[in-house]
């Protein structure tokens, strides 16, 4: 019976299909990626450079370390020294300006602008506008000039006519009639009383 029910599982249409199954399954990709080497590169290659590699990382961190030792002892001595966070940041900020000032784009580019400035100034175009503007200059300062002379002399010519003259004398004798007034009322108020209306009795005997 075993032999037959042997028989019957080796013949039977369902072998076909258990093979292709098992030439599906698919192959751990971790396990290919440790045995088959990169492209170009031998297993003795790829291992010395992983193990550069975890060298590398290592000295990362180890730098990482350091540095942050360092930071803390900056921050240290610039609290001893009594530098504030703004302090530091204007310093960063002169030394940033003054890397670009030295960097050979701001020299290339102060350069050209140099050299465009002297064409400008060197163009016919730019002789003439400023001789235009300087004598449109000239003209309205002849101008303003001008009107300050005639303004003076009309007041001058004011000043002179009968009109303006008779109009100062009757200024003049409304300020003398005021200042009249104030005198009276100065002398009055100093004067006792009745003093002014009756004149002085003279008491010696006869």
């Amino acid at each position: 019976m075993e032999s037959a029910s042997q028989d019957i599982n080796l013949n039977s249409p369902n072998k076909g299909l258990l093979s292709d199954a098992m030439t599906d399954v698919p192959v751990d990709s971790a396990a290919s990626a440790q045995t088959s080497a990169p492209e170009g590169l031998t297993l003795a290659e790829e291992e010395e450079l992983r193990s550069e590699l975890a060298k590398v990382e290592e000295e990362i961190g180890t730098l990482r370390q350091v540095l942050a030792a360092k930071e803390r002892h900056c921050g240290e001595l610039k609290r001893k020294l009594g530098l504030t966070p703004l302090d530091g940041l204007k310093q960063n900020l002169s030394k940033s300006w003054h890397d670009v000032q030295v960097s050979n784009a701001y020299v290339r580019t102060s350069e050209k602008l140099g050299e465009w400035n002297d064409k400008v100034t060197q163009s016919d175009f730019y002789k003439k506008t400023q001789e235009t503007l300087s004598q449109a200059g000239q003209k309205t300062s002849a101008a303003l000039s001008n009107v300050g002379s005639v303004i003076s002399r009309k007041l001058g010519d004011m000043r002179n006519s009968a009109t303006f003259k008779s109009f100062e004398d009757r200024v003049g004798t409304i300020k003398s009639r005021v200042v009249g007034s104030r005198e009276n009322s100065t002398d009055s108020l100093h004067s006792p009383s009745g003093a002014g209306d009756k004149p002085p009795q003279d008491n010696a005997p006869f």
